[in-house]
């Protein structure tokens, strides 16, 4: 007596389901805490409070580098910066044998991150610095054609932005060199995050909520009152934001 084969559909593999993968990018805050952390922390908060959203719901890199095993408070440093809504997702610098973060989340170490290049050290005695050529930046830049709505996050990690509309109230452009605006730009503009001192923003009508350059932020309030509404650009001079006409 012969058994019966088995059909083809039963004998047959079903193909393995094919995994798409996308990248995506997210821009990573890279906090820098010196000493005394109290006062640091004290200017952390300030800073939270003038920048809006700029750290909601960022991740944040915390660098250790300009701290020593015996700076005080360091034990309850990081629980103070959770307490304040950061999310750290990346620790770099110190070391994890220092008694004073023994207690520590230490996430996985993060691999990928892109190197922002050398710093640029202010020069104070020089004022016609911000005059001089900004350096050349790699990457694209990012052209868009319509204006940028409310509640909209336009976002350039590699080169300028150019915003051929207006950017509403409540949007937000990120860029790793500077920000034209072809039309008003009334929500927040944040340039040079790549540690790009000599990027600017440029806006046909400046009403900005806020403007931020390589980490230094100005807010609408602070926003020079001879300016705001006309055509000027923001660049950073001595650490401070200025606004000169166009």
């Amino acid at each position: 007596m012969s058994h019966p084969q088995p059909s083809s559909q039963q004998t047959e593999t079903a193909p393995a389901l094919r995994i798409r993968a996308r990248g995506r990018s997210f821009l990573a805050l890279v906090l820098s805490p010196e000493a005394p952390l109290t006062d640091w922390l004290n200017g952390l908060d300030h800073q939270i409070a003038r920048s809006g959203s700029l750290f909601s719901g960022k991740p944040i890199i915390l660098d250790l580098d300009l701290l020593a095993e015996d700076t005080p408070d360091l034990d309850g440093f990081q629980s103070a910066l959770v307490a304040r809504g950061l999310r750290i997702v990346g620790i770099e610098g110190g070391d994890r044998s220092w008694p004073a973060v023994a207690q520590w989340d230490w996430p996985a170490p993060l691999d990928g991150g892109k190197a922002a290049g050398p710093v640029e050290l202010p020069d104070a005695s020089v004022d016609s610095a911000p005059h001089q050529a900004s350096p050349p930046l790699p990457g694209k830049t990012l052209i868009v054609d319509e204006t940028v709505r409310s509640g909209q996050r336009i976002q350039n990690l590699e080169g300028d932005v150019v915003i051929l509309g207006s950017v509403s109230s409540g949007a937000e452009i990120v860029s790793a060199g500077s920000i034209h605006v072809y039309g008003a730009l009334r929500g927040r503009a944040i340039a040079g995050i790549t540690e790009h001192s000599g990027a600017r923003i440029f806006a046909q009508k400046m009403e900005a909520e806020l403007l931020a350059i390589d980490g230094f932020y100005t807010t609408a309030d602070e926003l020079e009152a001879s300016s705001f509404g006309n055509a000027a650009q923001a660049l950073l001079i001595n650490d401070q934001i200025t606004l000169r006409a166009l």
